[in-house]
């Protein structure tokens, strides 16, 4: 199974409300409304996404959604992501502080028959590594287009405890997102990592028994910013609206490899600094 790298949009996905006409409207009753009510939404999707970070060929799989507020408390889980806020949401135009753990499962090269490049499938596979951390942030709704559009600014950090890597990695992230309609939102989100030595030893270096299988010459990777990412997603009400009934969902993102990562011969030979992904699904909101 690939590792799945569009989380940050389907992530956006989760209820939002607006009018339903162009022009400005008044503002509808919070009863009307009832944004801050308990939903879950449960989907699940395909993506096509590379065999593996930094490969240059891609392939179809299967993930999972789950995304829900309860008693303003956010959870969500993802593919092989997974992770709460702690801080209960207010509903309505509110600034909205964020904090919580989070939990990855990362599958990168963890399964060989998902690889096409007969040199990186010679250095072997890697075993899933279970990283836990935590994330902080801030957000705000009612901020551009209406009282509903919703913009938030974060960062994460997890860390290997289990299996192939036990590196960390700390990730910014900034999140906009805007309902079109009572049936219809859009959004768009922007990233980075950093690694340190330990996540590029397991998942980037060439050893000289790798280089003898491969053919790929050794590297040793250093630590520092491992790549940036920018992307979007829409998401579209099949019946009742987006509080409620099923929900089409697609999204799409381009990740840039950066330093040592990029320069790693299973990218810069084998794969290719341009990772493009994509994904589209169906969801029920309750």
């Amino acid at each position: 199974m690939r590792l799945l790298l569009l989380a940050p949009a389907l992530l956006l996905a989760a209820p939002a409300f607006a009018q339903d006409t162009g022009a400005p409207p008044a503002p509808a009753a919070p009863e009307q409304l009832d944004t801050g009510r308990d939903n879950v939404t449960i989907g699940a999707g395909a993506v096509y996404t590379p065999d593996y970070e930094g490969a240059d060929h891609s392939g179809f799989s299967v993930a999972p959604v789950v995304i829900g507020s309860v008693s303003g408390f956010n959870f969500q889980l993802i593919g092989n992501r997974a992770s709460i806020d702690l801080i209960p949401n207010k509903p309505g135009p509110n600034w909205d502080i964020q904090a919580g753990p989070i939990a990855v499962l990362d599958l990168n090269r963890s399964a060989l028959s998902y690889i096409d490049d007969p040199r990186v499938r010679a250095l072997g596979k890697r075993d899933r590594s279970l990283e836990v951390g935590g994330y902080v942030g801030i957000g705000k709704t009612g901020v551009i287009t209406s009282q509903y559009d919703q913009l938030s600014v974060s960062v994460s950090y997890r860390k290997g405890v289990t299996g192939a890597q036990r590196g960390a990695i700390w990730s910014p992230t900034i999140n906009y997102m805007t309902p079109l309609s009572r049936k219809a939102a859009v959004g768009l989100f922007a990233s980075a990592e950093h690694a340190d030595r330990k996540y590029g030893r397991a998942y980037f270096d060439v050893d000289a028994a790798g280089s003898l299988a491969s053919g790929l010459p050794q590297f040793n990777t250093r630590a520092g910013w491992k790549n940036w990412s920018a992307g979007g997603f829409v998401t579209v009400s099949l019946t009742g609206d987006l509080l409620h009934g099923f929900k089409l969902l697609a999204g799409g993102s381009y990740k840039r490899m950066l330093n040592d990562f990029a320069d790693s011969p299973i990218v810069s030979i084998a794969g290719s600094r341009d990772q493009w992904m994509g994904g589209a699904g169906i969801a029920y909101t309750f």
